[in-house]
Order: structure tokens, then sequence, then C-alpha cells
């Protein structure tokens, strides 16, 4: 169901400081997160979810800075959740630029840890040396 709240902290109900605090650290951190975007833009695989996370971060930071607060309207009706004596009866507001940051965050957790593969755009197939002749070209 949709309902209307303005979230002053951060995701996930989180509130580590004021709402200015949230502000400056988006601003903050956004720059390098696009720079990353730039940087790895041949592997989509790390550019998508850093594109996905940069726009729910602009997103949050145009309500941050329009209303002070976030505003969040998807309202999910979850199971209680009682795990080693956190106990929650309602599963947080949320917002798609939320959703989008989480789930960009959880698919790159997931891809660094499950997918060992090098992240240098130079690797790539390797010549063998015996198979190259004295130019490094192969024969």
């Amino acid at each position: 169901m949709f309902s209307l709240v303005y979230n002053q902290g951060g995701a996930m109900g989180t509130q580590v400081g004021p709402s200015i605090y949230y502000l400056v650290m988006a601003i903050i951190v956004l720059p390098f997160v696009l720079y990353y975007v730039y940087r790895n833009l041949a592997h989509r695989a790390i550019s998508w979810p850093l594109s996905f996370i940069a726009a729910g971060a602009i997103g949050n930071l145009i309500d941050r800075i329009r209303l002070g607060s976030v505003v969040d309207f998807v309202d999910v009706d979850f199971f209680n959740i009682d795990f080693l004596g956190f106990q929650m009866d309602r599963f947080w507001v949320f917002n798609v630029a939320d959703a989008s940051i989480s789930c960009a965050i959880v698919f790159l957790i997931v891809y660094i840890f499950v997918c060992h593969r090098s992240l240098d755009p130079n690797d790539g197939p390797k010549i063998p040396a015996e198979s190259a002749d004295s130019s490094g070209q192969p024969s």
C-alpha cells in the first residue's frame, strides 16, 4: 500500500544524525560513486549497479534539498521478525530510490564475493610466450 512518510533519517529508519548530516554525506560521497561509474564503464556488472546507487542518491538528495527530508511512500506489509533479540513488527516505508540503492548494493556484494574475476580492464586473454615470435606478435 502507499503511505506518505517524511523520513528525516537514512535508509531503513537509521537516525545517525540530523537530516543535514545525510545531505552533506550524499554531497561528499556522490562524486566518488560517479567517478567509479566512469572508471568502470567497461564492466557493466559494476557500472550499472553504481549507476543505480548514484541515481537513488540523487533522487534522495533532491528531496532533502527541496523538502528537508525524503519522501517515502511504499509500505509493504511484511511478516513479523524476531531474531536474536531483534524484533520488527513493521517493515520500513521506503521509496524507489531506496529500493534502487539497496538492490544495487546487494547485487554488488554478491557479485564481488561470488565472482572472483579481476576487474582490471587490461586483463584479457594472454598470448603464451612460446606461440609468439620475437616481435611479440602471434605466429
